[in-house]
C-alpha cells in the first residue's frame, strides 16, 4: 500500500510533459515553416514589377505587364492580357532585369 501513495505523484506530471513536448514539436515541425513559406510569398507577391515571368496557382505562365494595389496584369500571349489578383501568383520563373543602384562610395571613386 505504501508504494502506491509514494508512486502517485510523480505519474501526474509525465503526462502533461508529454503533451507539453508534443505541441513543441508540432510547433518546429509544422507551424514554423508553414509561416516562413507564407511571409516569402508575401514578399515575391510585394516586389512584382513590369517584366517578371510568373507562374499562376493554376499554371498559366505570363509576363507581368502592370503592378496595381491589389492586382496584376498579366500578358499570356502576344496581345492578349489577363488581369490577376496578387495571391494568385505562385512564383517567379524569372525575374525583369532591374538597374543596380550605386552606392555613394562607388559614385565617388567613379568621379576621381
Amino acid at each position: 500500500m505504501q508504494y502506491a501513495a509514494d508512486g502517485g505523484g510523480a505519474g501526474g506530471f509525465t503526462p502533461i510533459l508529454m503533451i507539453a513536448l508534443l505541441f513543441g514539436v508540432m510547433y518546429f515541425m509544422m507551424i514554423r515553416p508553414q509561416q516562413k513559406r507564407r511571409r516569402e510569398a508575401e514578399s515575391m507577391q510585394a516586389n512584382l514589377s513590369a517584366g517578371d515571368e510568373v507562374v499562376t496557382i493554376g499554371g498559366l505562365y505570363g509576363t507581368v505587364t502592370g503592378v496595381e494595389d491589389d492586382s496584376v496584369l498579366l500578358e499570356v500571349a502576344p496581345g492578349v492580357q489577363t488581369r490577376y489578383a496578387r495571391p494568385a501568383i505562385a512564383r517567379v520563373v524569372t525575374p525583369a532585369e532591374r538597374p543596380v543602384e550605386a552606392t555613394p562610395e562607388e559614385t565617388d571613386s567613379v568621379k576621381d
